[in-house]
């Protein structure tokens, strides 16, 4: 999710191209005669391509940071995370035999057209690239990640949660390793609810109750914003009230389930559309310069984020020095059975043009393998940590926010719900799917022309179309 001057480390592009399927999965099941072109991204020139290598699996033209020993293997990294030419030189310092050759190849999106430019020539991608978790399907049913299981992911599994682990893997098969995450929960403006007499929100209920109290009292904001373009925000609260939209395992690339019109996603649309038809809470598109200024201003009461949330909010300009922000967990349907949720998270993959993929993996595995590392992610670029040996440290747990009045946000909100986060499965055209869904809760936040349960059902209706179109068969 992108704005226009700042970008949260572990999310891409609120709206980005499609990154599916561009051609037969070899080792298959025998397919239609598709060749799920519409999927693939179109070509750019490979000469525009900043920073890519001009042969397969070589290390980039140039590199950021320094080699500290030439005679060692070098791994291209794409990468766009803050701070990170810190994380490379320690790892280059700690690696006698590779050494990481690190370029930024641009955001989310940016980064992700460059990918799959190089993946239709044949030539031009790194070894190693960030992606987010959500798009890693999309780029192994085009044979572009190299499986990982084959070069010691076992081996490292168990310094991640459940929820993580799920996030990188399809069936057998692991093709990213963690980095950072997005456990979500509620950060509020406490002198804004305390002015009104209202308490922070435990459930969804309270929540609705406290935005129409604030409204009948006359605030000049609104609690909180859905915004139309919120994609894997919104698709987080599905989440939360039991939608699992895609079944999906890259074992059998072209069989997928789709279930995005099930009763809870309808529900949980259905309550926006209530709060949004009322006015009791803004239906502004996020990350734009009016909705940063917003956060900020007050216009908003309420922020319902990610763990990268409190970076995000402090990089902002124009903060309120007096203002009194707190952090809650996010609100629950039913606090007796309180369900966590996800939203954002990147991973290193190793690609398939990668010509020492052993090399290129030990870089995947090690370079936020340490606690140093880190502790540079964290108190540098806001990262929210998926590595337990550090997510699980009393440094991390009792890490207190001077933004939040030296609160441990970490202990009280955010790590709860990463350990409570079970995972999720994303479908190989994600981004069509995302670009659907945001059309039709437009429709309904916005534009008010359907209502929640029609909206969901042409929304499942357009993907079945487009999955079948494209060669797939649904389940």
């Amino acid at each position: 999710m992108q704005s226009g001057t700042l970008q949260a480390p572990g999310c891409a592009d609120p709206s980005p191209r499609d990154t599916g399927v561009s051609h037969r999965e070899r080792n298959t099941q025998p397919m239609k005669n598709k060749v799920f072109a519409g999927l693939g991204i179109v070509a750019v020139a490979a000469a525009a391509l900043t920073g890519c290598s001009s042969a397969s699996g070589s290390p980039a033209a140039s590199c950021t940071n320094e080699i500290l020993k030439p005679d060692a293997t070098q791994v291209s990294v794409w990468a766009w995370y803050p701070s990170f030419e810190q994380v490379v030189d320690l790892f280059n310092q700690n690696h006698d035999d590779v050494q990481i050759c690190w370029t930024n190849a641009g955001q989310g999106n940016d980064e992700y057209t460059k990918f799959s430019t190089s993946i239709e020539s044949g030539s031009g991608a790194p070894d190693v690239i960030m992606l987010e978790s959500e798009v890693l399907s999309s780029f192994s049913i085009r044979n572009a990640l190299v499986d990982l299981s084959a070069y010691g992911a076992a081996d490292v599994k168990g310094n991640y949660t459940d929820g993580a682990w799920k996030d990188v893997s399809s069936g057998d098969a692991v093709y990213a390793i963690p980095v950072d995450g997005g456990p979500m929960g509620m950060l509020y403006r406490q002198d804004i609810l305390d002015t009104y007499g209202i308490a922070a929100p435990t459930t969804w209920a309270e929540f609705a109750d406290a935005a129409q109290k604030l409204k009948d009292a006359g605030a000049p904001g609104v609690l909180a914003n859905f915004p139309p373009n919120g994609r894997a925000f919104t698709q987080a609260l599905f989440a939360q009230a039991g939608s699992k939209p895609f079944t999906y395992d890259s074992a059998a690339p072209t069989d997928i389930g789709i279930d995005v019109n099930d009763q809870g996603s309808k529900d949980v649309l259905e309550y926006w559309q209530k709060l949004t038809s009322k006015g009791l809470v803004a239906t502004d598109e996020a990350f734009t310069a009016d909705y940063n200024t917003k956060l900020v201003d007050g216009t908003y009461a309420i922020y319902v984020a990610a763990a990268w949330g409190p970076g995000y909010l402090q990089g902002l300009e124009g903060t309120d020095d007096s203002a009194t922000w707190r952090a809650a967990p996010i609100p629950q349907w039913d606090p007796a059975k309180p369900v966590q949720v996800n939203w954002g998270g990147s991973t290193f993959a190793v690609t398939s043009q990668a010509k020492d993929k052993a090399a290129a993996a030990t870089v995947a595995k090690e370079v936020f393998g340490t606690e140093e590392a880190w502790k540079i992610g964290i108190e540098k670029a806001a990262l929210f940590p998926l590595w337990k040996p550090i997510l699980d440290s009393d440094y991390f747990r009792e890490l207190e926010s001077p933004f939040f009045g030296g609160q441990q946000i970490n202990k009280e909100v955010f790590l709860p719900a990463a350990a409570g986060y079970s995972g999720f499965t994303f479908s190989p055209f994600q981004n069509y799917a995302y670009d659907q869904l945001q059309q039709q809760v437009t429709a309904v936040t916005v534009d008010g022309s359907k209502d929640a349960s029609a909206a969901l059902d042409d929304l499942q209706s357009s993907l079945e179309q487009y999955a079948t179109e494209q060669g797939f068969t649904i389940k």
